[in-house]
């Protein structure tokens, strides 16, 4: 199936690696150019040889809303055009309730849903021009809660508030915004977090046997898969949607399995 997707300009923030890696090289199969907006430049760069794309790396601190704005304007500069944004780079900082602090949590909503913001708002003139795509990414710690990890799951619930927000407001521009919500997916930080475990492998069993379909996690192409769709104008009447790819984790029960 076509995705109508060449030569369009995506914006991938944390495209590097794991599920913004899997984003980047399924953009460039679909014809797309992909930006990777990460602060790993050696990934980067190596992404971007092996696959031979025609895309480029600006390293950034996606923390500071000058920096963002900064990239935004060098995309421009660079292509003249920007067709879609994928909010992608964040990380589960274990900022707790007992245990963080309230200077703690404010940098982790910042670090995790700050840059959300940042480079919605500085690339929307130019996604207004040609009638753009945002997707989000979320995590299913929002509507399930994790324990211990207020700051990462607040900017989560943020992330799938303003998923909502923006398409509402961004209507009258032909702007579709949704978010896709993962679960337990097989990146290499998923690895470093199971190997963490004094038995990784009956960590990970553990895990997989909570997992209704297949028993196994979803990989970071099947994450890929739906949001080059929703980037796609294949999904031209979607918008404010929040889309589990999970394998049915986050709501199905469990004790079927």
């Amino acid at each position: 199936m076509d995705l109508y997707l060449k030569d369009k300009v995506i914006i991938v923030t944390g495209g590097a690696k794991g599920i913004g890696e899997a984003i980047v090289r399924l953009l460039v199969q679909e014809g797309a150019v992909p930006v990777i907006l990460d602060k790993d430049e050696l990934a980067s760069k190596k992404l971007l040889e092996e696959i031979q794309s025609k895309g480029i790396f600006i390293k950034t601190d996606l923390t500071s809303s000058e920096a963002c704005k900064k990239a935004v304007e060098e995309i421009n500069h660079h292509y003249k055009r920007i067709d879609g944004l994928v909010n992608n780079a964040g990380s589960n900082d274990g900022v707790g309730l007992e245990h963080g602090s309230p200077e703690r949590f404010i940098e982790s909503m910042n670090n995790n849903a700050g840059h959300f913001y940042f480079m919605a708002h500085f690339a929307l003139p130019y996604l207004k021009i040609n009638k753009g795509s945002i997707v989000n990414i979320g995590s299913k710690t929002s509507v399930t809660g994790q324990g211990n990890t207020s700051g990462y799951v607040a900017a989560k619930g943020a992330i799938l508030s303003l998923t909502r927000e923006w398409a509402l407001e961004l209507l009258p521009f032909s702007i579709r915004v949704n978010a896709v919500i993962p679960a337990e997916v097989h990146t290499p930080l998923y690895d470093s977090w199971i190997n963490s475990f004094g038995n990784p492998s009956e960590k990970l069993k553990s895990v997989t046997s909570k997992i209704p379909f297949e028993h196994r996690l979803t990989t970071p192409h099947e994450i890929a898969n739906t949001v080059i769709f929703l980037l796609s104008s294949r999904s031209s009447h979607t918008t404010g949607q929040w889309v589990f790819v999970d394998g049915g984790y986050t709501h199905l029960d469990r004790s079927i399995s």
